[in-house]
């Protein structure tokens, strides 16, 4: 069987190939005009996409279809520029856009630009019209704030509506955020002081609601006439790549076109060096979401930032906030990231619909932090070991340099000698990484055998298998998930089930990364247009994975043995919600021999069930989530002022809920091991930061419930 490394290899000189012979057609055509950059760029990418993806789709009414739909989401994601007789227009080039990407045109995109551009002006003159008046924050009033509940003005007289009450909507924030921040000075207590404070450094002068409105509008003035200008600067190429991606996003959430811009901010990410914040981000049908913050970096320290927070402003510092929607991914980066000790703040919605203004000091990632860490619990008279891993993390230019499987083989290594009893394995927010670290991990607890099968188009799949007989470690194990584990953690956890290894627990499933992606730079492929670079580059999938059982990880992720009460459950996260994913099949399974003793899965999950449904805690957790799901669902704000207060309130309370139900678990005996800080010596730093990495699971209570069913085990 050839090595899938060698498979690889030869589907890149394939889809390289391919590359080649479109820009030949392009160039050797028939007519004497040379071809423009838009049509070399969209034909090139569709040759490629047609030949090199996983699942090619045809290029026909219905791919037309798709992408139109895709780009109307985007193009005016929360409906305030386009007029439905605008749709109306557009609505004529759903079925052809196929027929202009072959002849090389684009008429629906010059349409929908020239569309936007009048609208865009139209509405500049609108809104600064709208705010030069008060609002009246006494009127009962709502507003709809979810883009898909949104529906596009029938009129010039319905939009001036729609507008009003989104400005009274923008107004209303910030008056709602100058009170809090009054309150705030006002409970603050002085500074005690041998000198006696004057009465103009006391206190400052109490303002009302009407006072604030002047403010706040003059605020959302500027914050909109700054959001206009960047808009009028969007140039063709821009343009140009966000149709590029659209077409390139139908094929399935993670194929995606990078502009050259793009492309310098995916390579600064992938070197493991984040100086900011430290989250991932994505842009996604006009917002900019939140989809991992990563350990050891600013935003995880501070603890507000989650995954499925979106960020809708950034200041820098105590400078007026900039507004991000609707906004690339690159100019939004561009805006949040900055230098190490500067401050940044993020005004954030939760996935509950409640506000925040986050404020995140920049700094470099502790690398340390995302590096797999132990720990030791002790329970009734038990050592149960606890081991987590944040990514699945390689460098693959240093030979020498650090890999999570070498890692975690070390780590298994110190728990056992320190005698422990059994294992949790956490891979909670894990989003995946190295597919080779994934393979050698699973076989520190397995004798040897297959792990994951990856499939190409063509062919045959290629098994990764476990060579090594040798078990790092053969005791009771269990492995927790969530909905954010993705790809490489999804392959592990899959494989340690298959073989009935040890007990998957977490919430409903995991992401449903079950695919590869390839990047592959257009300049290298198109070299007959030199005058025309860059082009950026192509990420296409071009592989999927499969379990040994023969299901795939794709769409439908792992299904955990157990699976418990989860706080983010009602968040919409995962490939299933995101458009176009590719679907769940299966192939033949592998060949594979279950373990041995293979814990008595029934079992243990009605024991679990049982102290579960006993829990005051899960109780509680359970209570929090259907709150949370009724408040997502509920979009429509009130525009009064009193009651929108009254709103924000309830939803920050209900939001703080989660921290109070851990807080009032019994906290478990964790703690670094002994190993460990004899290692560290007298360095206070590293001892600090390895008592903050147990502090955090003391209150853990699916960490608590973990040990419990290894203590099942005993």
């Amino acid at each position: 069987m050839s090595s899938p490394r060698l498979k690889i290899g030869l589907y890149a000189s394939l889809v390289l190939a391919v590359f080649m012979l479109a820009s030949y057609k392009l160039y050797r055509r028939n007519d004497a005009s040379p071809p423009q950059k838009d049509e070399v760029l969209i034909k090139a990418m569709l040759q490629g996409l047609s030949a090199a993806h996983y699942q090619p789709e045809k290029v026909d009414d219905a791919f037309s279809k798709r992408v139109f739909d895709l780009y109307m989401k985007r193009v005016d994601y929360n409906k305030k520029f386009l007029l439905q007789s605008d749709v109306a227009q557009l609505r004529k080039f759903q079925n052809d856009i196929d027929d202009q990407v072959k002849r090389g045109t684009h008429e629906f995109l010059d349409l929908s630009t020239k569309l936007m551009e009048q609208r865009t002006k139209d509405i500049q003159n609108l809104y600064r019209d709208i705010l030069s008046k008060p609002f009246d924050f006494t009127k009962d009033e709502s507003f709809e704030t979810e883009p898909d509940k949104m529906v596009f003005a029938a009129d010039a007289a319905a939009q001036r509506e729609e507008w009003r009450k989104y400005l009274k909507y923008q107004t209303l924030i910030r008056v709602s955020e100058m009170m809090d921040e009054q309150k705030k000075k006002k409970d603050k207590p002085l500074a005690s002081t041998s000198v006696q404070p004057s009465a103009a450094t006391t206190s400052e002068p109490t303002r009302t609601p009407a006072e604030m409105e002047v403010e706040a509008r003059k605020r959302v003035l500027k914050y909109f006439d700054e959001q206009f200008k960047d808009m009028a600067q969007t140039d063709a190429n821009e343009r140009l790549a966000v149709y590029a991606n659209t077409i390139a996003n139908t094929y399935d959430p993670h194929t995606e076109y990078f502009a050259p811009r793009d492309k310098e901010s995916f390579d600064v990410a992938m070197t493991g060096r984040f100086e900011g914040i430290g989250a991932s981000l994505q842009e996604k049908d006009g917002q900019i979401k939140v989809t991992d913050v990563i350990p050891g970096s600013a935003s995880y320290r501070q603890g507000e930032l989650k995954a499925g927070d979106i960020i809708t402003r950034v200041a820098q510092g105590a400078a007026e906030p900039v507004s991000v929607e609707g906004l690339r991914l690159d100019k939004a980066v561009a805006l949040i990231k900055g230098k190490k000790g500067t401050e940044v703040r993020l005004t954030v919605k939760k996935p509950d619909a409640s506000t925040k203004v986050i404020s995140i000091i920049r700094d470099v990632v502790v690398l340390k932090e995302t590096y797999a860490q132990s720990a030791t619990i002790k329970e009734n008279g038990k050592k149960i070991g606890y081991l987590r891993l944040p990514t699945f993390y390689a460098d693959f230019n240093d030979n020498g340099g650090r890999s999570s499987a070498e890692d975690v083989k070390k780590e298994l290594e110190k728990l056992r000698q320190e005698n422990v009893d059994g294992v949790v394995f956490d891979l909670r927010f894990n989003g995946g990484g190295s597919l080779q670290d994934a393979v050698e991990m699973a076989g520190l607890f397995i004798e040897n055998g297959p792990v994951v099968q990856v499939r190409s188009p063509q062919g045959s799949p290629s098994i990764l298998n476990d060579r090594d007989p040798r078990v790092q470690y053969n005791g009771p194990l269990v492995v927790l998930v969530n909905k954010y584990s993705a790809s490489a953690s999804e392959i592990l956890a899959a494989a340690i089930q298959d073989y009935k290894r040890g007990v998957i627990m977490g919430s409903a499933s995991t992401y449903g990364k079950g695919t590869v992606q390839r990047i592959f730079d257009l300049d290298d492929m198109l070299g007959d247009f030199g005058s025309l670079k860059p082009f950026g580059s192509l990420k296409l999938t071009t592989q999927k994975f499969y379990r040994i059982n023969g299901g795939s990880t794709q769409f439908k992720g792992v299904v955990p043995d157990i699976i418990l009460p989860d706080a983010y459950s009602y968040l919409d996260q995962g490939e299933k919600e995101s458009d176009y994913p590719l679907k769940w099949d299966e192939i033949s399974p592998a060949r594979y021999k279950a373990w041995n003793a293979a814990p008595p899965v029934d079992k243990l999950r009605t024991a679990s069930q049982g102290r579960v449904a006993s829990s005051p805690s899960f109780k509680l957790m359970n209570e929090m989530v259907q709150r949370m799901r009724k408040r997502k669902d509920e979009t429509m704000v009130s525009l009064k002022l009193t009651a929108f207060r009254a709103e924000q309130e309830q939803a920050k309370a209900e939001s703080e809920k989660y921290e109070a139900v851990q807080k009032a678990a019994q906290p478990l005996a964790i703690a670094p091991l002994a190993l460990d800080l004899r290692q560290l010596g007298s360095d206070t730093v590293e001892v600090n930061r390895a008592g903050r990495f147990t502090k955090n699971l003391k209150n853990d209570i699916t960490l608590r419930e973990a040990v419990a069913v290894i203590k099942d085990q005993l």
